[in-house]
């Protein structure tokens, strides 16, 4: 079955909006084909995420900077089953920041745009694909990018790794990126190479490595509440390198570009990402937040997120590592 319907009605209340209306072109014109056994099943997921599409942009309509939503490789799921597949990152109690206490090292004046990325620290976004495990891609990557900060070649890391040995963990039936740093940093694990240990998409039984072995394991971390301090957040973010934040992404099913300020709330954080860098030389400033759904989701596989109203409760879980 081919729903051309889906991309016209999706296009309809955006067309004469320029720049908007030819991303939407470029993303949404295309036709979804469905396997026959389970048509009925994603053409009412597809009429779903319609109406819940429109919803989204319906607050954004002449504005060319708030978030776009629209048709994506998951909008053939409903609600219900992508939380259930992609979002499986388990919530963890983390002290609040209290302003008397000094961050080590984040006493210098900030930039107004700055990002991991341009240092050349961060690595490829990864397709965590249907295994629940972004709370080990969050992590993983911020130890990556920590590692190549010290002056070290950039390295890719096994997050299968710690999907199969973080025994306080659930694999890909979910995880805290709070218990997984714990588990690093109370055991000394070393994470080998990916290229070792390569990721499956299950969960499978953990594989062990000699003490001779090249791996990378982390001396400490960090973890906070920093929902009503995002500026020691960027200080965090600048001075000790990407950070892990775990957000409520159920909105971000729709994504497509843009910078999400609105349709997600804190306090009910469900995916773990990483904040690679910040923006504040527009008139909304934002996150710049690497996700591990591939590149063809959101920006290239990332997202903007406004900063200062701990959007998404991107600031209620924080956490940083060293190595």
């Amino acid at each position: 079955m081919i729903l051309w319907p889906c991309a016209l009605l999706i296009l309809l209340p955006f067309l004469g909006d320029g720049s908007r209306s030819e991303l939407l072109l470029a993303n949404l014109s295309l036709p979804f084909r469905n396997s026959r056994g389970s048509d009925w099943k994603k053409e009412s997921a597809m009429r779903e995420s319609i109406k819940r599409i429109k919803h989204w942009n319906s607050l954004s309509f002449h504005d060319n900077i708030t978030a776009l939503y629209g048709i994506n490789q998951f909008s053939h799921l409903s609600p219900e089953e992508f939380k259930a597949i992609y979002l499986q990152s388990r919530s963890s109690k983390v002290p609040r920041y209290v302003p008397q206490v000094a961050l080590r090292g984040t006493g210098s004046p900030l930039p107004a745009k700055f990002d991991w990325r341009d240092k050349n620290v961060v690595t490829e976004v990864k397709n965590q694909r249907e295994c629940g495990a972004c709370w080990a891609f969050s992590i993983v990557s911020g130890i990556e990018s920590v590692y190549a900060i010290k002056g070290n070649t950039l390295e890719e890391l096994s997050v299968q790794q710690v999907i199969d040995c973080s025994y306080n963990n659930y694999g890909c039936n979910g995880g805290s990126t709070i218990s997984a740093l714990s588990w690093l940093n109370e055991t000394h694990v070393k994470l080998v190479r990916d290229s070792k240990y390569l990721f499956k998409a299950h969960t499978g039984l953990c594989h062990y490595f000699r003490r001779s072995d090249f791996g990378i394991s982390i001396t400490d971390y960090v973890a906070y509440d920093l929902s009503k301090h995002e500026d020691e957040m960027m200080k965090m973010l600048v001075k000790w390198g990407p950070l892990s934040v775990v957000v409520d992404a159920l909105s971000w099913q729709d994504y497509l570009g843009g910078i999400i300020q609105h349709h997600c709330s804190s306090g009910e954080q469900n995916h773990a990402v990483v904040v690679t860098g910040f923006d504040r030389t527009g008139r909304i400033p934002y996150w710049i937040v690497r996700n591990s759904w591939g590149h063809t989701w959101g920006i290239n596989g990332y997202a903007h997120v406004k900063m200062g109203s701990n959007i998404c409760g991107i600031a209620d879980l924080v956490s940083a590592v060293s190595v």
